[in-house]
């Protein structure tokens, strides 16, 4: 049975578990096929850890972290209300297809509610079948403020 627990990155082996499952998320198909380089291993809990706005959730089978969700939270100015916006969503392989990414949402949104947010968000790959699909279940869908003006879309720009 997969345990869930809040990331606390006071906690070295909560530290120890976002990188290395952010680090498999990376190598995955869907979270580009790259290694994060060792730059951003050594720093990225750290980085997390003093940002007040972050939130995560691992999921544990015994000692062994297979999950991971990561949020930020964000502010949303027509509700002028806080948003969580979902950033990651990471489940091992040997453990998708058993309602995890849907546990990890559901306490997501408990933890949001708490913090007063009016709406989760997330961003998605077209060919993320998977995932597209199990977002939909849980009630998320494409964004729209006026149909007449088409659907909103997550762009980027690196700097």
């Amino acid at each position: 049975m997969v345990t869930l627990e809040d990331v606390d990155l006071d906690r070295p082996e909560h530290a120890r578990a976002v990188t290395e499952l952010i680090s498999r998320y990376a190598r995955d198909p869907m979270g580009g096929g790259e290694d994060l380089s060792d730059d951003v291993k050594a720093v990225l809990a750290e980085r997390l850890r003093q940002r007040a706005d972050y939130v995560g959730v691992l999921g544990y089978d015994g000692a062994d972290p297979v999950a991971l969700i990561n949020c930020f939270e964000g502010f949303s100015t027509f509700m002028a209300r806080p948003l969580m916006n979902v950033h990651d969503v990471y489940v091992d392989p040997a453990y998708r297809g058993h309602g995890l990414s849907r546990r990890l949402l559901e306490r997501v949104e408990a933890l949001a509610r708490a913090r007063g947010c009016g709406k989760l968000t997330l961003e998605v790959l077209d060919g993320n079948t998977a995932a597209l699909a199990s977002y939909r279940r849980f009630g998320f869908e494409t964004y729209a403020l006026d149909p007449a003006f088409g659907r909103a879309q997550f762009w980027q720009k690196r700097l």
